[in-house]
């Protein structure tokens, strides 16, 4: 499955777990996943099968710590997705 289909399936649970608001920009959403992608290379697979409270966790995680000053972005303090891959 694409890296861009992956995102809207996280997007849409998202939205119907209510943690993210129909009215948000979904392109920048997108953009806050794909840095979170290169940086941590999420097993998004795995979280998409995730239990609600962690997959709350990342996407929330993701969302509340990138800084957005750079596409990609790299920086998101000391959060770490637990559905973070391997960085080889």
């Amino acid at each position: 499955m694409s890296h861009t289909k992956q995102y809207e399936l996280i997007i849409e649970r998202a939205k119907d777990m209510r943690i993210i608001q129909m009215e948000e920009d979904l392109l920048s959403i997108m953009m806050d996943l794909e840095s979170a992608d290169e940086t941590f290379h999420v097993r998004w697979d795995d979280l998409l099968a995730a239990d609600d409270f962690n997959f709350v966790h990342d996407v929330c995680g993701i969302r509340n710590h990138i800084v957005r000053d750079n596409f990609p972005s790299h920086d998101f303090g000391y959060f770490v997705p637990r559905f973070a891959g391997d960085r080889t």
